[in-house]
């Protein structure tokens, strides 16, 4: 099948009728349905599939062993969110697995098409998690401790998702079966565009890194307090995240946002008594994003001495810059054409395991250049051209 007629078939799954972006997170219905959609597709190929400790679904072509080739990539979301945004990924793996069957091709080595949980981060705060438990970059008792906006733990999610939390962590197993990892995504940028070609594939990944900030005041009544005695944390939070963009603005090549905004109880009458948002930054140079950070930490307390308030800012994820395999870089490249390298400003996968297997990434043409909205688009002759290139790409792999 087609990489078209894959992403079809799920294009309602989690679908927001209204905004027509998706909600996807980890472990929810609409992801569990996708995992369901994965699995009936590697049966269909007759791919071996196992569910690993960490919730990483694995659909083997060929015995798993050390030296394998793997590519890949997630299922679940943004709040509102792309289609195209990790499930290109695998819909292009399993078509590029039709593709290289149908020319009669026969790897040396195995195959695995990957399926990585919560890469996104949205329900647990911790982007490209499942990589980052089988990795060890996270620690199991910090993962399984994690909680969602409803305060269901981790461990509480993984459960009813059917993976036991208790052997959460590094797997050494899996990480000795993974010769090469290899990517596809959909482009979340401009290159491609201005550069008029279908494919590219990544050299580099920006740090980037989030912080909960909390700035704390004194809830009370919005009729009876005078504004002369307020110490209101949701004014002094406003003009904090007036702070990042200015701050960022001032940074060549910085990019910081704040996307997740809550006030505390949030009532319509009522001066909220703490505040918490989220701070998104990064920049090409590790040190720089780390500085402007502390820049904005220090501007939040000036402000939150200002308001009578006081403001924490905790890292809550961090990772730094990623220079891809140099080596595996040229060979995709080679194998596509000559295909232009590009770094991206997001995070993957990818990104996490390259720091313990030659790692890559190939990304697809994005004609809006628009990314995490459902703006996110392939052409169709690009989405299906996707699995012919990454089907390219993984043939000089396995021979």
């Amino acid at each position: 099948m087609s990489v078209t007629g894959l992403l079809a078939d799920i294009q309602q799954i989690g679908r927001d009728a209204t905004s027509g972006g998706y909600c996807r997170p980890v472990f929810s219905t609409a992801e569990m349905d996708l995992r369901a959609w994965f699995l009936g597709e590697a049966d269909r190929r007759g791919l071996d599939v196992e569910i690993d400790r960490n919730g990483i679904i694995w659909a083997w072509w060929g015995a798993p062993g050390p030296g394998s080739v793997v590519t890949g990539s997630h299922l679940d979301s943004v709040p509102g969110g792309g289609a195209f945004d990790g499930p290109l990924g695998v819909a292009a793996a399993l078509a590029a697995v039709d593709v290289l069957r149908a020319d009669g091709f026969t790897p040396q080595r195995s195959l695995a098409v990957a399926v990585f949980p919560e890469e996104e981060g949205s329900r647990f705060g911790i982007a490209c998690l499942g990589s980052r438990l089988m990795t060890g970059k996270l620690s199991a008792d910090k993962a399984r401790s994690l909680t969602d906006a409803s305060g269901t733990t981790l461990a509480e999610v993984f459960a009813a998702g059917g993976v036991d939390p208790r052997h959460l962590g590094r797997d050494e197993d899996a990480l000795a079966r993974v010769g090469h990892y290899v990517e596809l995504h959909i482009e979340q940028g401009r290159g491609l565009i201005d550069l008029g070609r279908p494919i590219a594939v990544g050299s580099t990944i920006l740090g980037h890194g989030r912080w909960r900030a909390t700035v704390r005041g004194q809830g009370n009544h919005a009729g009876t307090t005078l504004m002369a005695d307020r110490r209101d944390p949701l004014v002094a939070a406003a003009q904090m995240v007036g702070a990042v963009s200015s701050l960022a603005r001032e940074t060549d090549d910085a990019r910081a946002t704040v996307g997740r905004f809550e006030p505390v109880p949030g009532g319509t009458n009522v001066i909220a008594s703490e505040v918490r948002f989220w701070i998104d930054a990064r920049h090409p140079d590790d040190a720089v994003t780390l500085a402007l950070v502390e820049r904005f930490r220090s501007a939040f307390e000036a402000i939150a001495s200002a308001h009578g308030c006081t403001v924490e800012v905790r890292e809550e994820s961090w990772s730094a810059g990623v220079d891809f395999d140099p080596g595996l870089a040229a060979r995709l490249s080679a194998a596509l054409d000559d295909a232009p390298l590009l770094y991206t400003g997001a995070g993957h996968d990818a990104g996490i395991l390259a720091e313990f297997v030659p790692s890559g990434m190939l990304f697809t043409r994005n004609p809006t250049g628009i990314s995490h909205s459902p703006e996110e688009y392939a052409e169709d002759a690009d989405a299906d051209h996707s699995a012919f290139a990454l089907a390219q790409a993984l043939r000089g792999l396995l021979s």
